[in-house]
């Protein structure tokens, strides 16, 4: 099917949950698209990090009954996949130009077109959350509300530059090796999780590592370098006027980053929430952690779980709608000075 845009979108079987799978042709490459839900609904828009997809990213949040119930019944979802990390992808062509962080923020402005949304609200973790950031600032017009996970602005400091180096060369020669996995799950999980001589590692981390074997070493390699060519966003921010929630997990290689980036935006329209004993990937990790803060935030659009919102919203999100008073932080049950949370072990 081609639509006015020039876009191609083939639906195929059951991938997940019953999501559907659109490839969306942009200007700098097919993107596979998962979308879940009403279309009738608002839309959220996901992200995930370098080497990962909707599966690996965004599977613990949306399995955990209370954040599902919140999300799937408020949002149609829309998990946009960076190029060639979807299920099932072959790998790119190598004389295909690669792409930089600004042509996959326009990506997502040609997948908004493509399905038709007007305003959006997005989700992304680190990577994927740099690149929603810098699309939220490209096209202040279409995106109502950030959701932020582990998320960069900086460019690359020389020691994620290197240890973006040592990744790719051992994509290049090696493929998606167990040394590339290693550092992988140490960007992703805390300690804990990853385990040790002591602590077997966790089925989380054992899951993802078999995730990990499906990508594509030359399509990892082309998004981790998107990711080490960014610019820094810092001075930009201030501009940012959507609301932003960021979760960052403390042990977090990029959580300085995260702390960074709450402290430049505009406080009143920015809360920062640690989560504390939990690695970058905060949706797998302690997806339970997420659940109350994202419930302030989204009440301020007038959205709530089901047990106190009784119809399903079928009309986009609009600005005009909410209060003033709800765009600060506390108005949102937060604090700019971030949230000691934490999960005990059952």
């Amino acid at each position: 099917m081609t639509d006015s845009y020039g876009a191609v979108s083939v639906d195929v079987g059951t991938i997940y949950l019953g999501g559907k799978e659109h490839r969306v042709k942009t200007a700098s490459g097919v993107v596979s698209v998962i979308v879940y839900g009403d279309r009738e609904k608002p839309a959220l828009i996901t992200y995930p990090d370098l080497a990962l997809n909707h599966m690996s990213c965004f599977q613990g949040l949306f399995f955990c009954p209370e954040a599902a119930s919140l999300l799937l019944h408020n949002f149609c979802i829309y998990h946009i996949s960076p190029p060639g990390h979807e299920l099932g992808a072959a790998p790119i062509c190598p004389n295909d130009s690669a792409p930089s962080a600004e042509n996959l923020a326009d990506q997502i402005l040609e997948v908004l077109n493509f399905f038709g949304l007007g305003v959006v609200m997005c989700m992304g973790v680190t990577a994927g959350a740099y690149i929603l950031t810098l699309f939220a600032m490209k096209h202040r017009e279409r995106v109502l509300g950030l959701i932020l996970v582990s998320p960069l602005c900086k460019a690359p400091s020389w020691s994620e530059w290197f240890y973006n180096k040592v990744i790719s060369n051992l994509l290049y020669y090696y493929g998606m090796c167990g040394v590339v996995k290693e550092f992988l799950l140490q960007r992703y999980f805390s300690k804990e999780v990853r385990g040790n001589v002591e602590i077997p590692e966790s089925d989380i981390a054992q899951a993802c590592r078999r995730l990990l074997d499906e990508r594509q070493s030359v399509n990892v390699m082309r998004f981790l370098d998107a990711i080490d060519r960014r610019p820094d966003i810092s001075s930009g921010l201030k501009k940012l006027k959507c609301r932003t929630l960021i979760f960052i997990g403390d042990q977090s290689p990029f959580y300085s980053e995260a702390v960074h980036m709450a402290a430049t935006l505009d406080r009143g329209y920015c809360a920062l929430v640690e989560v504390q004993a939990c690695g970058s990937m905060v949706t797998e990790e302690q997806p339970h952690a997420m659940l109350i803060p994202m419930e302030y935030f989204l009440m301020g659009y007038g959205l709530y779980r089901p047990s106190l919102f009784t119809e399903s919203p079928r009309s986009p999100l609009s600005p005009s709608c909410i209060s003033p008073e709800l765009l600060s932080p506390e108005s949102m049950g937060l604090k700019l000075k971030p949230i000691k949370t934490r999960i005990s072990a059952v």
